[in-house]
């Protein structure tokens, strides 16, 4: 597996690594089997999240006696300094171990990075921990175009992680920027998360971009790391065929699939239409009901309460038919 030099953290990573969600379908003894396989294809990026469940700890249980093998990040949605410096404590917990290499202010929104950045705010915790040690660099995590322009702006960013993959392509330009100012960039989603069915051609896609650092499919068995790692070995350039076998799926997966470019945005009613889907793409693609029911709980306004005004598909660029989507979750998550 090739390696490279992860923006200006100095930290050298393959250009693959694990996505730490699916890991929450697993058990601990699979997941140290998977980190065994990591080892011998010499695979050491490793990504997950506090919000991961029991993601964190599983890793942590399987990394004993090999931890200085691999390269770790993790993520937290704390936007106080309070919360993120007893993440940050959990975090080391569930890793057993006194060091992350990379920590992540986790999905935040434009007026949530304000308080992150703010007097006694996230960002204070993070300095704290990287100044003694406990953590090694600083990161963030988007969804929306617009929080992803603002982070790569802010001079502790060290690695800007963003959804990149054949039908996802809103944040090419950005992604660009981020290798021209030395940020290294996380790939999330390759695979759309899961829409994406032909996991070849989508890794091939991204390896052929030198702007991408790393790109961090879910994965939770030997299996899949197989055929991750197969598809990456292709360094050759894409050919017409892989281009137009592209083609069809961005028109497949165009007509229904939310890229959370956050153009729909504000609903009139509330409703934080991306996370609906977000939530609803981990139910359908997934295999994770519980949790994604669990998440899709913390909505304060759930899909139910659309008064099917339209407004937010006239300001949809891929012209979604939002309110049908949205009825359709009301049902699957029951309010």
């Amino acid at each position: 597996m090739n390696r490279i030099i992860l923006g200006s953290t100095g930290l050298e990573i393959s250009r693959m690594g694990l996505g730490g969600i699916p890991i929450q379908r697993t058990d601990a003894a699979h997941t140290k089997e998977l980190i065994q396989a990591m080892i011998e294809a010499g695979i050491n990026f490793i990504d997950s999240a506090r919000g991961y469940t029991v993601s964190e700890a599983f890793l942590g249980e399987a990394l004993e006696g090999v931890r200085e093998h691999f390269v770790l990040a993790t993520k937290s949605m704390a936007r106080t300094k309070e919360t993120m410096a007893a993440d940050i404590e959990t975090s080391l917990r569930n890793f057993r171990t006194d060091y992350i290499d990379l920590y992540q202010v986790h999905n935040p929104s434009m007026e949530q990075l304000d308080t992150v950045i703010g007097k006694d705010g996230a960002l204070e915790a993070l300095l704290e921990a990287k100044e003694n040690g406990e953590i090694g660099h600083i990161g963030l995590t988007a969804h929306s175009v617009e929080v992803f322009e603002r982070a790569i702006e802010l001079p502790w960013v060290e690695t800007m992680m963003f959804p990149y993959n054949i039908v996802e392509t809103q944040g090419e330009e950005l992604i660009a920027r981020c290798k021209e100012k030395n940020i290294g960039f996380i790939d999330m989603k390759p695979l759309a998360g899961g829409a994406i069915e032909d996991a070849t051609l989508a890794l091939r896609f991204l390896a052929s971009n030198p702007s991408v650092s790393v790109v961090i499919p879910g994965v939770y068995s030997t299996e899949e790391l197989a055929q991750n790692i197969a598809a990456m070995s292709h360094t050759e350039a894409l050919s017409q065929e892989e281009i137009a076998s592209m083609e069809i799926i961005k028109k497949e997966l165009g007509e229904n699939f939310c890229r959370r470019c956050g153009y729909c945005m504000p609903c009139s009613q509330g409703i934080a239409i991306p996370n609906v889907f977000l939530f609803g793409g981990y139910l359908d693609r997934y295999g994770l009901g519980d949790w994604a029911k669990d998440r899709y709980s913390t909505l304060s306004v759930k899909a139910g309460a659309c008064v099917e005004c339209g407004e937010c598909e006239s300001r949809c660029p891929y012209h979604l038919p939002i309110r049908d989507m949205m009825r359709d979750y009301a049902k699957k998550f029951g309010e």
